[in-house]
């Protein structure tokens, strides 16, 4: 489920979308069939996210209703369930750690400790000067580059350490443009032990290959 805010906040009286947003929802509910417009509710919280500042108020969920003609419990119970949507404010960089088993079997909970000790904050809490949110999640999918953090809902950050998630605090803290992917200078999900083949893995392992077996029976 999203993750509650651990401090009083404001919500607005009303919501609009912006003109260009408005654009956008056109576009998104002409994907779906008459009367199934509900389909949209995901990318409308989503763009309601980004135009208001990371994090989504109720106004907008109760605007997101109105311009999809569905019951305001339709649009509240997505936008609760997902950890993707905030529905309280966050800093400026929004760290999403994933914490399930791969990432964790890989570091992530010492990784997880550094952040906290470098930003003198905890796990769902907001630095004091509103630039860093921390929280946990399940599974992100790059469990082949873990640990792995996700920034904003759009960058990851991979093959992470205590050493180098620090830098990447910093690094976003001094407004540098981070680089994404992994941090520890793999190409992609390119295996840990360069540019190899499953076929070069198994010789190196003794393990006989389809060709090799063939040649055996002749």
């Amino acid at each position: 489920m999203s993750h509650a805010c651990h401090k009083h906040f404001e919500q607005p009286k009303e919501f609009k979308f912006s003109a260009e947003n408005m654009k956008h929802i056109e576009q998104f509910i002409a994907k779906y069939p008459k009367g199934k417009q509900q389909s949209a509710i995901m990318p409308l919280l989503d763009l309601a996210q980004r135009q208001h500042d990371n994090w989504i108020p109720e106004a907008a969920m109760e605007e997101i209703a109105r311009i999809l003609d569905v019951p305001r419990i339709r649009v509240f119970e997505v936008a609760t369930f997902y950890t993707m949507y905030n529905l309280a404010p966050r800093g400026k960089h929004h760290l999403q750690f994933c914490t399930t088993t791969p990432c964790w079997l890989r570091g992530s909970a010492e990784v997880v400790s550094a952040c906290e000790k470098h930003l003198g904050i905890k796990l769902g809490e907001t630095t004091e000067d509103g630039m860093f949110t921390i929280t946990d999640v399940e599974c992100l999918g790059a469990c082949v580059n873990a640990p792995v953090v996700q920034r904003n809902g759009d960058e990851y950050y991979e093959d992470l350490t205590p050493e180098n998630v620090v830098k990447v605090l910093d690094d976003l803290k001094a407004g540098k443009t981070l680089e994404h992917g992994s941090k520890d200078g793999r190409n992609k999900s390119m295996s840990a032990a360069g540019t190899t083949t499953l076929v070069e893995q198994a010789g190196k392992a003794g393990i006989p290959v389809a060709t090799d077996a063939a040649k055996g029976k002749k």
